[in-house]
């Protein structure tokens, strides 16, 4: 998307970190061009997208209420046309090619070169795609793990339930956090037993933390 002189791109950052929150007003500081927005979760995030319609969104996908993954499901459920991008610890290809599939127009790494976010923002802002360098080529070179990771078989909606179970919480609390039926989390925690070898719950907790997820 391009702008006009006198109308700044608009760059909501959503991060429950402050250091990393301090560190993307940094590196945008000096750009008159950027106008940087902040929201520490989901919720919020969420809130400040609908009032702010900023041009791109760069979402971190842990999350201390739900995950950025869910949070970008919302998002375009309310705006299909969102610009967003993925930013996290998390480098493992599946993660990148799951953003993708569900509507990332980025990916970076937060362990990537700094300089590589100010080029995604910049590139998403035009109409373009980025990911960087470094996970375009693990990606391109990892199409068998990529299948066999356990992200590769699930819903978004699985992952996200698999996410919050692995963080310790309860059914009813996974419930209530996306706003759905307690059966309906039930159905699908036995669903991915089945699907994962799971014996058990904690064995879903445990693939879920294997997996880094939560």
């Amino acid at each position: 998307m391009q702008n006009s002189a006198r109308s700044a791109t608009k760059v909501l950052i959503v991060d429950d970190h402050p250091v990393v929150l301090s560190g993307c007003r940094s590196l945008f500081a000096s750009d008159n061009s950027v106008k940087i927005e902040e929201a520490s979760d989901a919720k919020s995030g969420h809130r400040a997208y609908m009032a702010r319609k900023p041009d791109v969104t760069v979402i971190d996908i842990k999350l201390p209420d739900v995950s950025g993954f869910e949070l970008m499901r919302r998002i375009r459920k309310e705006d299909p046309h969102a610009r967003i991008i993925m930013f996290s610890m998390n480098d493992d290809p599946a993660f990148v090619v799951r953003a993708i599939e569900m509507g990332a127009q980025g990916y970076v790494s937060k362990g990537d070169d700094p300089r590589m976010l100010v080029r995604a923002v910049r590139k998403v802002a035009a109409g373009d795609n980025f990911i960087s360098p470094q996970l375009a080529e693990a990606v391109t070179f990892s199409g068998a793990s990529i299948k066999a990771n356990p992200a590769s078989q699930m819903t978004a909606r699985e992952l996200e339930i698999l996410r919050l179970l692995g963080r310790g919480d309860k059914i009813v609390e996974v419930a209530d956090a996306l706003e759905i039926s307690y059966k309906t989390v039930a159905n699908t925690t036995s669903l991915l037993k089945q699907k994962l070898g799971a014996k058990n719950h904690s064995d879903l907790i445990r693939i879920a933390v294997e997996m880094g997820l939560g």
